[in-house]
């Protein structure tokens, strides 16, 4: 396996996801095929597995999307929130001659739309974490799917593959 690591430097990772045995699928020539043949086989099967499968190891889905970012925390909306509404209150008070009793209204106001920016975010946060789990879950249906696909190509040009 270090020989076709050095090969993989060598010629660039995208030859070599094909070349390269995956982790799970073991192919062996049951009716006298050369290194060279077995090649040729392995890339036309690779070739047709993708197109059968929908699926290319050499270009993975799932590594196009990032997993979304971890969650600040939060709890700065509301808190955030009330201290600007208690500003405005504040002025608003103070014209009104209560400066008090604006700044109060004012940071309850605030909280309120706080925890509604707060809401939206955690909403924001689950629907990108719900579309993450989907694109990895449909890449690993398509890693078995292309597997599978391989499988059948190869062992149908006379290889044992486990």
């Amino acid at each position: 396996m270090r020989t076709w690591n050095v090969v993989c430097l060598a010629l660039g990772l995208v030859w070599c996801s094909w070349a390269m045995p995956t982790a799970a699928q073991y192919i062996y020539p049951n009716e006298g095929q050369t290194p060279e043949q077995m090649n040729q086989d392995r890339y036309e099967c690779h070739v047709w597995a993708v197109q059968q499968s929908g699926y290319d190891p050499a270009n993975p889905g799932a590594s196009q999307y990032a997993a979304p970012p971890p969650s600040s925390g939060g709890g700065g909306e509301v808190v955030g929130g009330a201290a600007r509404g208690a500003a405005v209150g504040a002025v608003i008070g103070a014209i009104t001659g209560d400066a008090g009793e604006g700044a109060a209204a004012g940071a309850a106001g605030g909280a309120v739309v706080g925890l509604f920016r707060r809401h939206d975010r955690k909403r924001q946060e689950r629907a990108e974490q719900q579309q993450y789990e989907q694109q990895a879950q449909a890449s690993a249906g398509g890693q078995a799917n292309y597997n599978q696909a391989m499988a059948a190509c190869m062992q149908g040009r006379g290889y044992t593959v486990n």
